[in-house]
Formats: C-alpha cells, sequence, structure tokens
C-alpha cells in the first residue's frame, strides 16, 4: 500500500491499495494499523502521555512504529475534546479501502481467468506432443524388437556354421589321424615278429609317450576288429586274418616297450630321480592302466623282498628263537612295529604322490600288500590256534596265553589299520581287510575262551588240592581227627580265589568286547562265558559247603560212638574223654561251617555286582537275555543254598547234642530238689544252666557274624524253638519243691535272656510262658487254680509241670486238678 502525504485533511485525498501489499507473509493487524495510526494523530500522543506516568518509555505498535511520549501527550490532550472525533474520517477511509479492495479483486479474477485460459491451451497442446511421442516410442521399439531377433538369428547362424566347422575340423582331424594309424598298422601288419621296418617313431626314446599311445590305438582297433570279424561268415573272418598278425605285433611291440619303461623307472627309482620317475609312471598308465608300474613299484618295495626285515620283525615281536614270548612283550613289539611299518608307509606315501598319476590306487596296493604279506606272516608265526582236544598245558601257558596273544595282536593290528587309513590307502577297506586276517581265529574265539576258563578252573583245584594234601601229610602227626580237621580248614571257601574267578570272567568278557563288534554277537557270547562263571563259583562253593558238612557229619559220627560206648562202665574213663573229642569236633565244624557259609554269601554278592556292574548293559540289546540270565544265575545258586541249608540244619543239630550233653551231664537232681535244712535259697542259676549258656553264648558267636537277613533270623528261630523243647524234655526229668522252682525260675530267666539277642519274638513268648510255668512248683497247692486264669494256652503244658511237684501224690493234686479242669471246662 502507497502511504499518503500527512495533512490535516488526509480524508479528501484517494486510498491507494496495492496488490504487492498482500503477497509474501500477510498481516491483516499491520494492514489496519498502517492505515489507522496516520489517522489519528491525537490518540497516539494520548497513548504515550499514558505510557510516560506508567514508566513506559514506548510501545511497539501492530505495524511495527514505536509509540513515542508525544503520541502519548496527544492521546492525554484528547481525553478532554470529544470522545472519538476522527470517526470520519475513518468511516469515510473503510469505505475508500473496500472500494479498492472490490476493484483489487475484479482485476485479480480476471488475471486468474487468463492465466486458467492460457493454461487449457498450453496442456492440449502438451497432450498432443505426448501422443506424438508415444508413437514414435512404439514404433522404436517394434524397430528394437526386429533388430534383436535379426541379431538372434544371425547368431544362431554363425553357431551352426561354427559347429559345422568344429565338425569338419574334427572329422578332418580324425581321418588325418586315422590315415596316420592306418599307415603304422600297416607296418606292423607287414610279417609276424617284424618289428625292424617300423617308423622312427617307435624307436625314438624322446617320443616314448608319443609311440605308446598310438600303439595302444592300434591295438585297441585291431582287438576291436577281430573282435567284430569272429562271428561272422569264414569269408570275412579270412579278410580280417590280417590283422592278427598287427595285433601279435602290437602286442609283442607292447610288451618291449613296457619292459623298457619299467627299466627306466626302476633305474630312475635307484637313483631317485623323481621326474623321470613320474614321466615313466605317466606313460606307463596307458598301458592296462598303469596296473604292472603300479605292481611292479611296490612288490619291489624292500620290506617285501628283504628276507633280513621279515627275520627282523620276527625277532622284534617274538624275542629270541627258543623263549617264549609274553603278551606285554608282544604289545611293546607290535607297537613298535607297527610304528615302524606306518613311518615306511608315510615315506613311500610322498613318493607315490609325487610320481604316480593315480596315487590313491598305488596307495591301495601297497596297504593291500603291507597287511597281507608282512602282517600276515607274522601273524601266522604268532598266533598258532591251539587244539581244544589236547589244549597246551597250564605250564606252557595254556590255552589263555593264545587267547591274549590274540587280543594284543588284534587290538594292535586295529590300530595300524587306523593309522594307515590316516596316511592314505585309497579305495582299500583296509578295516575290513584287517577283519580279514583274524577271521579263522575270531570264529572258534568262543569256545577257546569258555575251554580256557575251564582248564583255568581245573588248575586251581589242582592247586587248592594239592595244598591240602600238603598241609595233610604235615599235620599227621596231630591225630586223624585233628589233621582232618586242619586239612579241611584249609580247603574252606576262599573269597580270594572266587574273586580270582570273577577276574579271569573280567578279562574274557573284555576280549569278547574286542572281538564282538555286533551287538547281538556281543550279548550272546558275554551270556556263555558269564555261565561259565556260574557254573564255576556254584561249584566251587558247593563243594566247599559239602566239605564243612562233611566235618559236620564226622562230629555226629563221634557222637554216636560216644553214646554207644558210654553204655559199658568199664569205659567210662574212654567214654567221657570220647564225650570231650566229640564236643570239641562238634563246636570246630559249627564254626568251621559258619565260616564257609559267611564266604559262602560274600562270594555270591561279588557275582551279583560284577553281574550288575560289567555284564547286565552287555546284554540289554538283545530281548530277554538279562532276563534269562538273571534266572540262570537264580537256579545256579540253588544247588549252593541247598547245601547250606542242610548243613544249618545239621548245625543245629550239632549244637542240641551238645547242650543235651551238657544238661544230662550237669543238670543233679538235687539242683531242684534242695533240703529243707532251713538255709536261705540259692538264687544262683544252677552250673547245668551256666554251662549251656556259657557253650551257646561261645559257639553262636560264629553264627551271629556269619548268618544275616532272614537266613539269621530263620536259623536262630529254629534253634530257639528247639532250645525250648530240649529244656522241656530235660525237666521232665526231675522233681521240684518249691525252693527248686525258684532255682528253676531263675535258670528260665537267664535262658530267656540270653534267647532275647535272637530277636525273634515267638521264641522270645515261648520262655516268658516257661517262667508263668515254672510258679506252679511255687505256690502252694489251693492256689494253683489261679495261675492260669489269664493264659489258658498253656494248661496242658501247666499239667505235665504240676505232676513234677514233690508233693504231688500227697497233696492229693491228680484229683483235685481234675475237678479244678472239669468245673473250668
Amino acid at each position: 500500500m502507497q502511504e499518503r502525504s500527512k495533512s490535516s485533511s488526509v480524508s479528501n485525498l484517494p486510498l491507494i491499495l496495492d496488490i504487492d501489499d498482500f503477497k509474501g507473509d500477510f498481516s491483516f493487524d499491520a494492514l489496519f494499523g498502517n492505515l489507522v495510526n496516520e489517522r489519528l494523530p491525537s490518540f497516539q500522543e494520548e497513548a504515550a502521555d499514558s505510557a510516560d506516568r506508567l514508566g513506559i518509555g514506548g510501545t511497539d505498535l501492530p505495524n511495527g512504529h514505536i509509540r513515542t511520549s508525544s503520541d502519548a501527550t496527544k492521546f492525554t490532550q484528547g481525553l478532554s475534546a470529544p470522545l472519538f472525533p476522527e470517526v470520519d474520517v475513518l468511516l469515510s477511509l473503510f469505505k475508500d479501502s473496500c472500494k479498492e479492495l472490490i476493484d483489487l479483486r475484479k482485476q485479480i479474477d480476471g488475471r486468474l481467468y487468463n492465466l486458467k485460459k492460457e493454461v487449457s491451451t498450453q496442456d492440449a497442446k502438451h497432450r498432443k506432443t505426448l501422443t506424438e511421442l508415444e508413437k514414435g516410442v512404439d514404433g522404436l521399439f517394434d524397430s528394437f524388437a526386429r533388430l534383436d531377433s535379426r541379431i538372434s538369428s544371425v547368431g544362431q547362424t554363425a553357431a551352426k556354421i561354427g559347429d559345422h566347422l568344429q565338425s569338419a575340423d574334427a572329422q578332418r582331424e580324425t581321418a588325418s589321424q586315422t590315415i596316420e594309424l592306418i599307415k603304422y598298422l600297416m607296418e606292423f601288419n607287414s610279417s609276424p615278429g617284424d618289428l625292424m621296418e617300423l617308423s622312427p617313431l617307435f624307436s625314438d626314446d624322446s617320443r616314448v609317450a608319443e609311440a605308446a599311445s598310438i600303439a595302444q590305438k592300434l591295438r585297441s582297433f585291431a582287438e576291436e576288429d577281430i573282435g567284430r570279424a569272429v562271428p561272422s561268415v569264414v569269408g570275412s573272418a579270412t579278410a580280417s586274418r590280417g590283422l592278427e598278425v598287427a595285433v601279435a605285433n602290437l602286442q609283442e611291440y607292447c610288451n618291449e616297450l613296457e619292459n623298457r619303461l619299467l627299466a627306466r623307472f626302476d633305474a630312475a627309482s635307484q637313483r631317485r630321480e623323481l621326474s623321470t620317475m613320474s614321466e615313466c609312471a605317466k606313460i606307463l598308465s596307458q598301458f592296462n592302466r598303469g596296473t604292472s608300474a603300479m605292481q611292479h613299484y611296490v612288490a619291489t618295495r624292500p620290506m617285501f623282498i628283504d628276507v633280513e626285515v621279515m627275520n627282523s620283525d620276527t625277532r622284534l615281536v617274538l624275542g629270541d628263537q627258543g623263549s617264549q614270548a609274553s603278551p606285554s612283550n608282544v604289545a611293546r613289539g607290535l607297537s613298535s612295529l607297527y610304528k615302524e611299518i606306518t613311518d615306511t608307509v608315510r615315506k613311500e606315501a610322498a613318493t607315490i604322490m609325487a610320481v604316480f598319476p593315480s596315487p590313491n590306487d598305488v596307495m591301495s596296493i601297497l596297504v593291500q600288500r603291507v597287511l597281507e604279506q608282512r602282517v600276515t606272516t607274522l601273524l601266522d608265526k604268532l598266533l598258532v590256534k591251539p587244539s581244544l582236544v589236547n589244549p597246551p598245558p597250564m605250564e606252557e601257558g595254556g590255552l589263555l596265553l593264545y587267547l591274549r596273544m590274540l587280543a594284543v595282536a588284534y587290538e594292535k593290528t586295529q590300530e595300524l589299520s587306523r593309522e594307515l587309513r590316516a596316511v592314505g590307502c585309497g579305495d582299500l577297506d583296509v578295516e575290513g581287510l584287517t577283519e580279514s586276517l583274524f577271521s579263522a581265529h575270531k570264529d572258534e574265539y568262543p569256545e577257546h575262551e569258555q575251554a580256557s576258563l575251564r582248564q583255568l578252573y581245573q588248575a586251581k583245584l589242582e592247586e587248592l588240592h594239592a595244598e591240602g594234601q600238603k598241609v595233610s601229610e604235615s599235620s599227621g602227626t596231630i591225630g586223624r581227627s585233628k589233621g582232618a580237621s586242619v586239612a579241611s580248614s584249609h580247603q574252606q571257601i576262599s573269597v580270594a580265589v572266587v574273586t580270582e574267578f570273577v577276574r579271569w570272567n573280567e578279562e574274557a568278557i573284555s576280549r569278547c568286547t574286542l572281538f564282538s563288534s555286533q551287538p547281538t554277537t556281543l550279548a550272546a557270547n558275554v551270556k556263555a562265558i558269564f555261565t561259565c562263571l556260574l557254573d564255576q563259583v556254584s561249584q566251587y562253593i558247593t563243594d566247599g559247603l559239602e566239605r564243612a558238612r562233611d566235618s559236620l557229619t564226622e562230629a555226629a559220627a563221634m557222637r554216636e560212638k560216644f553214646v554207644l560206648g558210654s553204655v559199658s562202665r568199664r569205659v567210662a574213663a574212654a567214654a567221657a574223654s570220647a564225650a570231650e573229642a566229640a564236643a570239641a569236633a562238634g563246636e570246630s565244624s559249627f564254626r568251621s561251617f559258619m565260616v564257609a557259609v559267611q564266604r559262602c554269601g560274600s562270594s555270591v554278592a561279588i557275582v551279583q555286582q560284577y553281574f550288575a556292574n560289567s555284564i547286565s548293559r552287555l546284554l540289554l540289546p538283545v530281548d530277554g537275555a538279562h532276563a534269562a540270565s538273571c534266572e540262570e544265575m537264580a537256579t545256579t545258586m540253588s544247588t549252593a543254598e541247598g547245601a547250606a541249608y542242610k548243613g544249618l540244619q545239621q548245625c543245629i543239630e550239632t549244637v542240641m547234642a551238645e547242650v543235651e550233653r551238657l544238661l544230662s551231664a550237669e543238670q543233679k537232681a538235687t539242683d531242684y530238689r534242695s533240703p529243707d535244712d532251713g538255709m536261705a535259697p540259692d538264687h544262683r542259676p544252677t552250673n547245668a544252666c551256666t554251662r549251656v549258656v556259657a557253650y551257646l553264648s561261645r559257639v553262636l558267636e560264629a553264627a551271629f557274624t556269619a548268618l544275616e537277613g532272614l537266613n539269621k533270623q530263620a536259623f536262630l528261630t529254629e534253634l530257639g524253638n528247639r532250645l525250648h523243647k530240649g529244656l522241656l524234655n530235660n525237666w521232665q526229668k526231675f522233681t521240684f519243691n518249691p525252693s527248686g522252682g525258684l532255682r528253676l525260675k531263675r535258670d528260665i530267666t537267664e535262658y530267656g535272656e540270653f534267647v532275647r539277642s535272637f530277636n525273634a519274638p515267638s521264641v522270645d513268648e515261648k520262655f516268658e510262658l516257661l517262667g508263668i510255668l515254672a510258679n506252679v512248683f511255687i505256690v502252694a497247692p489251693e492256689s494253683l487254680s489261679t495261675l492260669f486264669e489269664g493264659t489258658p494256652s498253656i494248661r496242658k503244658d501247666a499239667q505235665r509241670f504240676i505232676q513234677l511237684r514233690e508233693d504231688y501224690k500227697s497233696a492229693r493234686l491228680a484229683s483235685r486238678l481234675s475237678s479244678l479242669w472239669s468245673s473250668s471246662s
């Protein structure tokens, strides 16, 4: 907007608005301020004065001007004048501005119309131009497509021409070569055995490779031609007969050339000229794929042709001739020998890689030759399969030495095969070849293993028997019974011997695991070997228990002699001595059997632990094998359990026989019927009771140590019942008065305290009832009826006891008790 000139009559001048006032950042407040401020001077002065009174130096107006103090003064003066005298001027200004704004809008609308019209015209021209361009581009694309198709056609034509040219060139080359081959074939077809008229090519040493290649081609062609002529008619066969001469001459030439190359190869090998060797090997590869050269190279290695190498191998592994090698020495020797072989093969591998065009094939032949010749020769000397009918004696190592040698050789040879595989052996199945070296031994291995275990067992039994005989002979002066006892004790079951059986079996299982790669085969062999252990342990501990039972039987026979001899009074002293000897023999045999039972239990536990730790996991791959072995183990051990049961019964008989002897010898009639002399009653147990309890305490110490679990409980319960019965039978022989009843009660208490150590509730109950029964000798006759009111179950035994009272007849207890029992029933 253009500003007007400042004068007092601004309302008479026209208001001019410009379009530029509305461009850019338009502000209505600024536009309004510019229009109004110049028309209100008095208002501006009053505003300035007001600002001064308020301490304001100046204020910014909306149009950007600063309101000064003069403006404030004018504003203040105007307050006394009319309220708004410039209103007319402002109204006129606003009307003029509105008119000009309308004019400006019309101008703008006209310009916009013209611009729209012009834009429409330009847009139509642009669309027309685009349409023409699209048509041109489509035409260009069509031209490119035709050009691409033409180029593709030309390329295909050029490729066909190139293929034809290449084919023609190949045919030309083939025809040229064929002409050359036919010319050479005619030379070989001249006359049989005549190789003197050949082209210089076949005699030039510098062109040996070319000559070998051509000779192989000629021989192949001639042999194929003869092969086609064989089924033809006679005339065709006759026409091809001339090529047979060529084939013969070619074969002769190839053999001569191959021998010449091999000779050159050997000479270069001795001089270690690897380049010459490689050249010869490459040429020889055209003859039967170089097999003759490979085999010739391997066959000429010193380790296959030097006899001293073979002898050195034998000395290193087996030692000096005439000495028996041990498995440990053989293991060390094989380790050294196989390390030497591996190092030699590794050195040869370096040469082979540098010389032969097919090194893997040569390595396969080399490793196969090593295993089949050098290793096999040594194994044949090391492993001589023994006869199962007449096995070697244990003094020479027995079957076990052969099995240990076999295991060592197999393990070390397997390690060799892995080392050779690491070095390189081509496509050779070195593991399978190694297995085949031991196939003859592995086929009969299970039988040899079981036979070895049986041989070891028999040798151990013979050793133990010899030791027993030696001890028996050395103790011959002791006396027959004592000497037999010493010999028997020396032949007791030994846990160390059973442990040795297990160690043999464990060693056999380790070999079985080594030789059996299939889980099913391993499980079958393990089961058979473990069965051998079960049979050995069962037989050994059963024989030991039977020997211990024999001692019990001998002691019983001695007691029978003592009983028979005791009838005669003239031999009373001899009878007493025999009784003591029988008692000593019985106690010794009892202890020996208890030791046998304890060692039997320990032996069975060792076998069970061995089965759980080492055998069971090997049987799991085969269904039912584990359960079958467990059942077999239980069945095999049942024989020993039967012998142990019979022996324990004999032990009870032995103990009770001695108890009865002591009671018969020590129990006096006066023990339970002491005279009524006014003396105080004796509250000590009788001498017989003391002797019996002392004997039982001494002899049963072995049973407490040897037995455990249910076996111990069953044995002590049976012994307690037998002791109860024996005491009742013993007391039936005596008469009791009241003081004797007190003495009996003291004995029963002593017996009861002892049997309480049995931990058998049924036995304890029986001895408690005995204590109640003893009261029948103590109470007055009239009080007998009150004794059994709470325990009616012992009336029958009480009846028998009452009959032993001293006053049974004098007090007429028979009739009194008869009426008592009848009334209670």
